[in-house]
């Protein structure tokens, strides 16, 4: 059945790293249209709070459940929400690595720089909208200059093909060089789709790249509040390096409260990390899952006041869990932009 179909990149979320998506919802006309531009706003939101593929979808898959309900169902008997699905994916440019997790939907292509291409294994997860059912996330890692293809089923289920063979096609498709990602887009389109499709189509490339050395740096720090001061000399000495002198003395103050509070509230590993791509930065890694709260500080309180500061200083700032623990980000506009 024809449906609404969505491809983007969601762009920068915390930490320098691009958010994927592929969204696919069963149905057609105005109403399919108007679920799946409520599930995009959705994504982004979500994508914002930074959370995990797995837990971004388990909230996703909630909303789809309330928005089925709301909904009334056509004549016919099929819901306008139920049968959607998704694939999100998260990649780090530092590190490399790519965390993703799915709702019913296919499996990615990655493409690797020696020309090899095959089909990620991900668990596929219920489609959004079924409930009770957990979704798991996979993460991997990227070699660079490869290539991610994130698509819909419209793709590859045609009548009267076999869908391994068109998965071979896609597949030999993405493998072959071209110039660039739209002529290999214009290619795959053209290796596998009849002139006149029956569905709507989503593709999707990107294409990984990485931040080397020089545009970040880490520190592993003991839980010691004696550390505090030599995390702030680590920070100028790097911004200097840098050439973002202007930037030392908001840094120094966001570091400080950021690493004081890993030390009283979190506990060890503790790790300071520091990027420059189109923003600058800061991150502080702990291994406790403790929650921060911004609050305003009564008067005679002795403390609360970190994250506040903290917000006033920087132009964005969150929290992100992970297996083992937490970290805590706060990003500035690089000086003289």
């Amino acid at each position: 059945m024809p449906g609404a179909r969505v491809a983007l990149v969601v762009g920068d979320v915390a930490g320098a790293r691009v958010a994927l998506v592929v969204g696919d919802v069963v149905g057609h006309g105005v109403q399919a249209s108007a679920t799946m531009g409520r599930l995009r706003t959705a994504v982004r939101t979500l994508a914002d709070v930074d959370l995990a593929p797995d837990e971004l979808l388990t909230q996703l898959d909630d909303l789809v459940i309330k928005l089925d309900r709301e909904e009334s169902v056509d004549p016919g008997g099929w819901s306008s929400v139920a049968g959607a699905t998704c694939l999100y994916a998260v990649y780090d440019p530092v590190s490399g690595r790519c965390s993703m997790a799915r709702a019913g939907h296919p499996e990615p292509v990655l493409v690797r720089p020696d020309g090899t291409a095959s089909h990620i294994t991900l668990p596929s997860g219920p489609p959004l909208g079924v409930g009770g059912l957990p979704f798991e996330a996979v993460e991997f890692e990227v070699p660079e200059r490869s290539i991610l293809a994130l698509y819909t089923d419209g793709l590859i289920e045609t009548p009267g093909r076999d869908i391994d063979a068109a998965l071979a096609v896609l597949r030999e498709t993405l493998a072959r060089p071209s110039g660039s990602l739209e002529d290999t887009c214009d290619a795959v389109m053209a290796a596998l789709l009849p002139e006149r499709p029956d569905d709507d189509i989503a593709l999707l490339l990107a294409r990984a790249g990485r931040l080397d050395s020089v545009h970040h740096a880490s520190w592993e720090l003991p839980a010691d509040p004696s550390v505090v001061a030599q995390a702030r000399k680590h920070v100028a000495a790097q911004l200097v390096q840098w050439g973002l002198d202007d930037a030392v003395f908001t840094t120094e103050l966001v570091v400080s409260e950021l690493v004081t509070n890993a030390i009283r509230y979190g506990g060890a590993p503790i790790r300071l990390r520091l990027i420059r791509d189109s923003a600058l930065i800061c991150e502080v890694s702990d291994g406790s899952s403790t929650a921060p709260h911004l609050r305003r500080a009564r008067i005679f309180d002795e403390g609360g006041r970190g994250l506040l500061l903290v917000a006033s200083l920087t132009e964005c700032w969150g929290t992100r869990y992970g297996p083992t623990g937490k970290t805590i980000w706060a990003e500035q506009a690089l000086p003289g932009t």
